[in-house]
């Protein structure tokens, strides 16, 4: 395979892929091939100020917060965990192939709502945010029906618009987004919900969203559906509870989740996409040849041992 075939197609706008990949087999890398051989310098550590924990009995839930396109929800999800809002708080819908969501089951009733403490009731919308130079963005080569252009920045999907200059977060499955009434400044990261199903992306700029989960989807996507309309609990006693929300830096350095995220800026990724557009493992008989922007996974791990 000559050198030319070995880098991605010019629109993903990545150079060629690593010496570590010179000696690509004729039929294509897979996925864990190209993460088996990459490089240290191509994962990236969470950020414990941008992550946030959700404790169920059923385990933990990491959840990353998107501070570059979300950063007035994201600050008051820190401050709604550093009150311990979510504590004792409960999951209140689970709709099949849509979304789970949490908050306040009493979150109508004044006189019994939680207190926000010194969180803020309402924030201007973050649907989406003005396009940078200095915001990272790494472009799928497919196309997209929802959008001009689509790919990824600091490894969250996004999608953006070079005429009008903007870019926003896409509803890819476990996004993390700050359910709202029909006031768009009603959105506070009081009430949440995640992505379980199909990519809602008809959602995209008409709600913030404020994150993704990098680990811990399996228990949020296989609790139990709600019967009642929009997949809401029906009974008090279905809904699941929360046992707490903490930002990550809050807890004990030996109690956190140690993980680390493959960049989505590297040719490394690169590779990945081309693994997932191309699937030449034996099973596959007929490349796709395109993917699109949801269909693209993130690989995480935990941290490498240090070698002594």
């Amino acid at each position: 395979m000559t050198a030319t075939i070995r880098c991605v197609a010019a629109a993903i706008a990545f150079a060629c892929m690593p010496a570590a990949f010179a000696q690509i087999p004729a039929k294509g890398l897979t996925m864990q091939q190209v993460i088996d051989a990459s490089k240290p310098s191509d994962w990236r550590p969470l950020d414990p100020h941008d992550t946030l924990y959700l404790e169920l009995d059923r385990g933990r839930v990491v959840i990353e917060l998107a501070s570059r396109y979300a950063p007035l929800h994201a600050a008051n999800l820190r401050t709604l965990a550093r009150e311990h809002y979510f504590d004792g708080l409960a999951i209140l819908r689970v709709q099949d192939n849509f979304v789970t969501q949490w908050g306040d089951p009493n979150a109508e009733d004044a006189g019994k709502a939680r207190a926000f403490g010194k969180a803020a009731r309402t924030l201007a919308p973050e649907f989406e945010r003005d396009s940078a130079a200095d915001l990272p963005f790494t472009r799928l080569p497919d196309g997209d029906v929802y959008a001009p252009e689509v790919g990824f920045s600091d490894g969250m999907p996004v999608a953006r618009d070079p005429k009008s200059g903007k870019t926003w977060l896409a509803h890819c499955y476990g996004m993390v987004g700050a359910g709202r009434d029909t006031a768009v400044d009603s959105g506070s990261g009081a009430e949440l919900y995640v992505v379980i199903g199909q990519e809602p992306r008809q959602l995209d700029r008409n709600i913030a969203l404020v994150g993704r989960v990098v680990q811990g989807m399996e228990l949020l996507a296989s609790l139990p559906r709600g019967t009642a309309a929009l997949g809401f609990y029906d009974k008090p006693v279905q809904r699941i509870p929360i046992k707490s929300m903490r930002l990550a830096a809050e807890v004990p350095e030996a109690q956190r989740t140690p993980l680390e995220r493959l960049r989505t800026d590297t040719p490394t990724f690169a590779a990945l996409v081309e693994s997932r557009r191309n699937r030449r493992d034996d099973w596959y008989k007929v490349p796709a040849g395109r993917i699109s922007l949801c269909n693209v996974p993130l690989p995480v791990r935990e941290p490498a041992a240090p070698a002594h």
